[in-house]
C-alpha cells in the first residue's frame, strides 16, 4: 500500500494533468481534493486530446477508480455535461467514478457574483475565471451552501435552496424557483450512481493494499492562506489540503511529487517577480500553448523563480520534482533561473507573499547556455543536450530535491524517468 501526491508548486498550469497520467499506470485510484471547474487539466494521448475540469484524469486508464472529494465544489451542469463529452468518447465511468455527498455545489448565483466582484473591483480585479468558486467556498463558510449529496433528496433540497436565497435576499418568482429545483434534481437523477461517501472508501483502499494517487487544482502560490493573498484561488492547494479534502490520515501520505514547468507562468492579476514580456514571452507562450484551458486567456511568462520554487517545495514537504515542458526551452540561447531576490539590492532571506513587498523585488539570476537540439523524442537522461542536463541539475542544486521526471512533450510517452521508477 502507497499513496503519492501530485502538486503543483507554482501559479498553476504546471502541467499536473500530463504527470498524473504518466504514473497513473502505477495507480489503483486517483483522487482529486480540491478545487473546481476554474482549472482545466489537458491530456494527449495518442494524438487525441482530452481536456478535464472536475473529472480526475486518471479516467483515462480503464482500471483506475477515481475520486471527487469533499474538499472540492461541482458546477452539476458542467460536471455532466464534461461526463457525457466523455463518454461519448469511449469513457466508461461505472463502479470507476465516485463523487462525496458533502462536495459543495457551484450554482448560477454564485457565477453571477463572482463575475459582478470582478468587475466592481475594476483594476484591482483578482483575474478569477468567473465560475463562481470563490462565492461557492465563501457560502460554504457562511453554511448556506448546497452540496451534492442535497440532490438526493427533493424536499430537503428545497428548504436548502429556499434558505441559500434567503441568504443571498434575493426572491426567485415561482416559476423560477421550480425551474431551478427541475434542473437540479435532474442532475441528482445522473448522478445518483455515483454519489458516496469516499473517506471510508480511500482509507478501507489503503487499508487492502491499494495504490492512491491524490491530484489538486491550480498551485502552492494560489493557496488561499499560502499563496500570494488576495491574488489566489479560494481553497488549499497545499500538501495539507489533501486531508481536508478527502478525510484521509495525515499519516498515510508517503509520498509527494512537486510539479513545476521549466519556466514559470500566471494567470490573472497579481505580483510576478520573473515575469519578461515581449518577442522571447510570445516566443514561449505559442512553443508552449499558453492559453488557459479553461479561459483561453493567454498566461504570463516568466524565468523560472527557485526562490518562489523553494518556499513551495518546503511548505508541501516535496519530496521529488517533475519538471515539465523543457521542450520550449529550445532554441533560446540564454536561459535565466532566479536564484534569489533583493530590495534595494539587500539580499531577502527566501520567499515574500505579501504583494506590496513582492511587487518590490528585484531577482537575481544566474544565467546557462541554451540548447539547439531537438528534445521532444528524447527517451532517456543520459540522451539529453549537455546544456540541458546542466539546466535541470542547476534546478536541482538550489531546491535540494532530485528531479524524477522530465516532461518533453504532450504525448504520455514523452517523458523521461530519471534513476529509476518514481
Amino acid at each position: 500500500m502507497s499513496s503519492i501526491t501530485v502538486l503543483g508548486c507554482m501559479w498553476g498550469d504546471e502541467g499536473k494533468a500530463k504527470i498524473v497520467d504518466f504514473i497513473g499506470a502505477q495507480a489503483d485510484v486517483v483522487a482529486r481534493f480540491q478545487g473546481g471547474a476554474n482549472a482545466g487539466h489537458t491530456i494527449v494521448l495518442a494524438g487525441k486530446k482530452y481536456v478535464f475540469h472536475t473529472v480526475p484524469s486518471g479516467i483515462l486508464y480503464p482500471e483506475t477508480k477515481c475520486v471527487i472529494g469533499a474538499g472540492t465544489v461541482i458546477d452539476p451542469f458542467g460536471l455532466r455535461d464534461e461526463m457525457q463529452s466523455l463518454m461519448a468518447q469511449g469513457i466508461d465511468f461505472t463502479d470507476r467514478l465516485y463523487i462525496d455527498e458533502r462536495a459543495g455545489l457551484v450554482l448560477t448565483l454564485h457565477k453571477q457574483l463572482d463575475q459582478k466582484s470582478e468587475e466592481s473591483l475594476g483594476l484591482e480585479k483578482i483575474g478569477t475565471t468567473g465560475k463562481g468558486i470563490g462565492p461557492a467556498y465563501s457560502d460554504q463558510a457562511a453554511r448556506c451552501a448546497l452540496r451534492i449529496g442535497d440532490l438526493l433528496y427533493p424536499e430537503w433540497l428545497e428548504q436548502r435552496l429556499d434558505n441559500f436565497y434567503k441568504y443571498h435576499q434575493l426572491t426567485l418568482s415561482a416559476a423560477e424557483r421550480n425551474e431551478e429545483i427541475k434542473a437540479l434534481q435532474e442532475a441528482g437523477n445522473f448522478f445518483a450512481p455515483y454519489i458516496v461517501q469516499t473517506d471510508r472508501m480511500l482509507r478501507d483502499w489503503y487499508s487492502e493494499g491499494k495504490n492512491i494517487l491524490f491530484e489538486g487544482a491550480q498551485g502552492t502560490l494560489l493557496d488561499l492562506i499560502y499563496g500570494t493573498y488576495p491574488y489566489v484561488t479560494s481553497s488549499h492547494t497545499v500538501s495539507g489540503g489533501v486531508c481536508v479534502g478527502t478525510g484521509f490520515p495525515p499519516r498515510w501520505l508517503d509520498n509527494f511529487l512537486g510539479v513545476f514547468k521549466a519556466y514559470t507562468t500566471r494567470v490573472g492579476a497579481g505580483p510576478f517577480p520573473t515575469e519578461i514580456e515581449g518577442p522571447l514571452a510570445d516566443q514561449i507562450r505559442k512553443a508552449g500553448n499558453e492559453f488557459g484551458s479553461t479561459t483561453g486567456r493567454p498566461r504570463r511568462i516568466g524565468w523560472f523563480d527557485a526562490v518562489a520554487a523553494k518556499y513551495s517545495a518546503s511548505i508541501n514537504g516535496i519530496d521529488s520534482l517533475a519538471i515539465t515542458l523543457l521542450d520550449v526551452l529550445t532554441g533560446i540561447p540564454k536561459l535565466n533561473i532566479c536564484t534569489n531576490y533583493l530590495i534595494y539590492n539587500q539580499k531577502l532571506p527566501g520567499f515574500v507573499s505579501h504583494p506590496m513587498e513582492l511587487e518590490k523585488v528585484q531577482p537575481n539570476y544566474i544565467t546557462l547556455p541554451g540548447w539547439e537540439t531537438d528534445i521532444s523524442n528524447v527517451q532517456s537522461w543520459e540522451d539529453l543536450p549537455k546544456e540541458a542536463k546542466q539546466y535541470l541539475e542547476a534546478i536541482q542544486d538550489l531546491l535540494k530535491l532530485p528531479v524524477k521526471l522530465v516532461s518533453v512533450g504532450q504525448e504520455r510517452h514523452q517523458t523521461i524517468v530519471v534513476k529509476g521508477k518514481v
